[in-house]
């Protein structure tokens, strides 16, 4: 009771929506999380022109030479279209994509005192923080969910709690690194560009990588409620795991397309970077997340991006062979991702920020 009523007279003294979702007396959503989703903006998921597209990694990896050449075409067209596909026999063992989730759970159970241990300002790479909505001092609508972000390369940092956290964020932190490169070596190959093109114009051996895992407690009314609004990622490709709630939308042609997919897939989407990079030709994807008023959905979010130093602009290799000039100015990816935090882009593009 204590929690709901906190939440109705000073919602920025929330510090975990677990709590307040728990309460008994909570029959509806308060006002400082009133979100409306317009059901007339949803995509029929049973409708061809959204249907999810699927890359099969393993033939990227291991296939003959003209199964590779297929995927690579493939992309082309997905990443122009949709900047989000399913990943699938992309090796890393579902038993220990599970075992994150698990852990992710561990921590998100964990009492609120010891979770507040973690909490820091709202400088994306710092090595760790826990929190709720982004930022309370700045968020028009309170968000529905709980989240922790980790830096996990290119220095390896770890909650130190629940025990087992660290191991596992470390050994699925490497292997979905691997999926990562492997992925913008077939982007590079599709646009023409030798398969190392992205990692080392990016400088990705040293490149930001996070750790990023949101609870989503059942809410009363989940159509008024937002777990995270509308938006689109800083880096270069974000990969995406959760439990077997669905909750992710993508825009596409229009509409919001709530993804399903494989227990053991990774959903896939092309960022900002990649978007600046191919100047404008492949897509940041707009996405955001939903709630449910069923049971308490985990995502696991694994950005991938440029090092923090690195100037992205649109590759001058693409620009001349297409012959258009540059849609975007040079940026560094540190000075981005503070503009994009800022709050003058809330629930905006940042793109407009960079046009030429």
């Amino acid at each position: 009771m204590a929690a709901v009523a906190q939440a109705l007279e000073t919602p920025s003294s929330v510090t975990s929506i677990k709590s307040l979702a728990e309460s008994s007396a909570l029959n509806s959503v308060p006002s400082a999380y009133a979100f409306n989703i317009n059901p007339n903006e949803e995509a029929d998921p049973n409708d061809p022109e959204f249907a999810i597209p699927i890359i099969d990694m393993s033939l990227l990896t291991s296939g003959t030479p003209e199964q590779r050449s297929q995927i690579i075409h493939d992309l082309v067209k997905i990443c122009q279209e949709w900047g989000f596909f399913i990943a699938i026999n992309h090796g890393v063992p579902e038993s220990l994509m599970k075992a994150m989730i698990d852990a992710c759970h561990g921590f998100f159970s964990l009492p609120d005192e010891e979770k507040k241990e973690f909490k820091s300002g709202n400088d994306v790479l710092e090595m760790f923080k826990y929190g709720t909505s982004y930022n309370l001092a700045l968020d028009k609508v309170l968000l529905w969910r709980d989240f922790f972000k980790v830096r996990t390369h290119p220095e390896f940092y770890s909650l130190y709690k629940p025990a087992t956290f660290s191991e596992v964020s470390m050994e699925f932190g490497k292997r979905t690194r691997e999926v990562a490169l492997e992925i913008t070596k077939a982007i590079s190959e599709s646009l023409g560009l030798e398969p190392n093109y992205i990692f080392e114009k990016m400088n990705m051996d040293r490149g930001l990588q996070l750790l990023a895992g949101n609870y989503y407690p059942p809410c009363p009314q989940p159509e008024h409620a937002i777990g995270i609004p509308h938006h689109t990622d800083h880096g270069l490709v974000t990969l995406l795991i959760q439990n077997e709630m669905n909750g992710l939308q993508v825009e596409h042609n229009g509409k919001w397309l709530t993804v399903d997919g494989p227990a053991n897939g990774f959903f896939v989407n092309l960022a900002d970077q990649m978007q600046i990079l191919t100047n404008g030709k492949y897509k940041s994807v707009m996405h955001r997340a939903t709630v449910n008023n069923k049971a308490t959905r985990i995502s696991i979010a694994i950005p991938h991006g440029p090092s923090v130093d690195t100037t992205i602009a649109p590759a001058p290799e693409l620009c001349e062979r297409e012959g258009k000039p540059p849609k975007y100015l040079a940026m560094n990816y540190k000075e981005y991702i503070q503009l994009q935090q800022s709050g003058k882009n809330y629930m905006k593009s940042t793109f407009d920020h960079i046009l030429a």
